[in-house]
């Protein structure tokens, strides 16, 4: 075990700092995002559905975070668990939503099981896809494919995810920043999602 003074951390610090911003700078910018966007209006503001959000382990963890802050900006959104949409809680899927799904690889065996068994509810429900892989079965499903771009984690053993979920969570902050946008999410209606805490006082106005 190496001794903390051993380490370099304020250098280590830069180095991942500049790799991760790198990463972010370097994620593709495509039309998907135009259509992801335009499919969340369509089925959840136009048609009455919700976001679904799903991935697993930290990925899911992901996925509830960015279900959360749709939810909070007008466009209502759950997070479900892939593997515990297999023992009942696909049935919180209804007509009309739109499911959101993150896996890095593209190849994480609950969340195909979770696409198969979502066509199988209700054969029409269109799947965005976060993912470092566009090449990759859970890509080739989507209806729209928004890639990180595959930088590599600064894990130093390049395993534990953390470029990756970095650049998931922005992928997410995109989506939902330009879905309120184009759906005139108001101050006003922020403030009746956040009555407490701090957020909640300046969205009214009192501080």
């Amino acid at each position: 075990m190496n001794n903390i003074s051993d380490l370099d951390i304020e250098k280590s610090m830069r180095e991942i700092l500049r790799a991760e911003s790198q990463a972010i700078l370097n994620i593709p910018v495509t039309d998907a995002y135009a259509l992801a966007v335009s499919i969340i209006l369509d089925r959840v503001h136009a048609r009455g559905g919700k976001l679904v959000a799903s991935g697993m382990g930290k990925a899911g963890q992901i996925a509830m975070n960015i279900a959360t802050t749709f939810a909070s900006t007008g466009t209502p959104a759950v997070n479900l668990h892939p593997s515990e949409a297999q023992h009942g809680d696909l049935g919180i899927l209804q007509p009309n939503d739109v499911l959101l799904l993150i896996s890095n690889s593209g190849k994480t065996r609950e969340i195909l099981e979770l696409i198969e068994l979502a066509h199988r509810l209700y054969s029409d429900i269109p799947i965005l896809v976060i993912t470092g892989n566009p090449d990759s079965p859970v890509a080739h499903a989507a209806d729209a494919v928004l890639c990180t771009g595959g930088a590599p984690e600064v894990c130093p053993l390049g395993l534990t995810p953390t470029t990756s979920t970095t650049m998931m969570t922005v992928i997410g902050d995109v989506l939902v920043m330009n879905t309120m946008r184009a759906s005139g999410f108001t101050r006003e209606e922020y403030a009746k999602r956040h009555h407490g805490g701090y957020l909640g006082t300046v969205s009214r106005g009192e501080n």
